[in-house]
């Protein structure tokens, strides 16, 4: 299955049509560019523990590793952008077929975020004198809460840049229909023009300075959710531009103390208040799928330590996760009437079994016998009839329980860097307990 979806979202020959298309310096001589996201996107999927692996593994590579590694240095952010946003469209018809719920019917959701790269190594020469920590960029990514899947992706190798700014050339794609999302960093009048002037709406948080509001109309009471009561307002920004302002007030204050949220949104009437109040709920699901491309996939190597190539590694992630995205929602869909309702897949133990079952496979079966499905329905019922022979216990989502809060104290330097003995402290407690 596995195979059979990344013939359809990455195929070597659109790769290398993808370069040819958006490369501005760079040029192909004996290194494709479709051979150093394959060499990636096995390090994505955990399949290799490093692109030197990869590289050594690889029976015909056509340069050195060195010249591999200069290769993937200047790989240009425009490229991993158009790799990422075309094989989302490659897959978003395939998992339109395979069934999808949508949220807000009638509108196609799409949250914003930025995702900011931990630290690497300082293996380059000039990072090795500098004490502070090497921060090589960050994303902008634009994900569809309906399919699980990231359908664009604005890469910035300067980790102090705006996200602000980088996130207005993913705005120029927005169009009528869509819903975009977004926190209270978003929340600026470029960024909500911006939207608007392409006939998109969106629900934004309002920040603690937020932009001036020329007039505030009357409250108008809209009842009550779940979250707290909700109320609204229009306001006038400037240029003459009427929105709604909508105000929740939180039954449970949130972890930082807020008892109060506010949303601005360019919704039309028919969309409720209260339902705008509960879509802002969904903005986290872009977080729950940060998480997993953390823990799931290997999306922070940290030995790259160029801007350049962290991102590329980045974006090889994103590729992997949206393959994954289309096996969960293939399994969920075959085992749909023998499992309870609320029964969903686990993207990690199914990236368990491609790694444990991916590499025997090539070995035994040949490419040949991978013959690529031409039409989204084809492949969709394909990936159901695999589906329908996998075990769903053993990819079953395991909910883990609520968690128990925990005091925060402050603790001096000297007490927190302090260490224990396992060992002695589970042999402390077990002597306790004895009578």
């Amino acid at each position: 299955m596995a195979k059979l979806v990344l013939e359809q979202a990455v195929p070597a020959q659109w790769v290398d049509q993808v370069f040819a298309d958006y490369r501005q310096r760079q040029y192909p001589r004996e290194l494709l560019f479709s051979t150093i996201v394959e060499l990636m996107s096995l390090v994505s999927l955990g399949l290799r523990p490093s692109l030197h692996a990869a590289a050594k593994q690889m029976d015909e590579l056509p340069v050195t590793i060195a010249a591999l590694y200069d290769k993937i240095n200047r790989t240009e952010p425009e490229l991993l952008r158009a790799l990422v946003s075309g094989s989302a469209e490659r897959l978003s018809p395939t998992l339109e077929a395979l069934g999808c719920t949508s949220i807000l019917p009638g509108w196609q959701l799409r949250i914003v975020d930025g995702n900011h790269l931990p630290s690497t190594e300082k293996r380059l020469s000039p990072l090795r004198c500098e004490r502070a920590v090497a921060r090589p960029g960050f994303s902008v990514v634009v994900y569809d809460p309906d399919l699980d899947l990231v359908v664009d992706l604005q890469p910035c190798e300067d980790a102090y840049a705006s996200e602000r700014v980088s996130v207005l050339p993913l705005l120029k794609n927005a169009r009528m229909g869509q819903l975009w999302m977004a926190d209270r960093l978003y929340c600026t009048l470029p960024v909500l023009q911006a939207c608007e002037q392409t006939g998109a709406s969106f629900i934004v948080r309002e920040p603690s300075k937020h932009p001036t509001m020329l007039e505030q109309g009357s409250w108008q009471a809209c009842g009550v959710i779940e979250s707290g009561a909700v109320r609204e307002q229009i306001i006038e920004v400037k240029n003459g531009r009427r929105w709604r302002r909508v105000e929740l007030s939180l039954q449970t204050p949130t972890d930082s103390g807020d008892s109060m949220m506010w949303f601005w949104s360019n919704l039309p009437e028919t969309v409720s208040a209260r339902q705008i109040a509960e879509l802002y709920r969904r903005r986290w699901s872009i977080e729950g799928m940060f998480q997993r491309l953390e823990s799931v996939l290997d999306s922070e190597i940290s030995s790259l330590g160029n801007p350049k190539a962290a991102l590329l590694g980045f974006a090889s992630a994103v590729l992997a996760y949206n393959v994954l995205s289309v096996l969960k929602r293939s399994v969920e869909q075959a085992h749909r009437a023998t499992q309870p309702p609320d029964w969903e897949a686990s993207i990690f133990h199914l990236a368990v079994q491609v790694r444990s079952g991916y590499e025997g496979m090539l070995i035994a079966v040949p490419a040949e016998n991978f013959p690529v499905e031409q039409t989204p329905r084809g492949l969709a019922e394909r990936l159901l009839g695999l589906a329908r022979l996998i075990k769903a216990k053993q990819v079953s989502k395991s909910t883990r329980g609520p968690k128990k809060p925990k005091p925060k104290e402050w603790l001096e330097g000297k007490a927190a860097r302090v260490h224990l003995s396992t060992d002695r402290v589970l042999k402390a407690a077990k002597s306790n307990k004895q009578p």
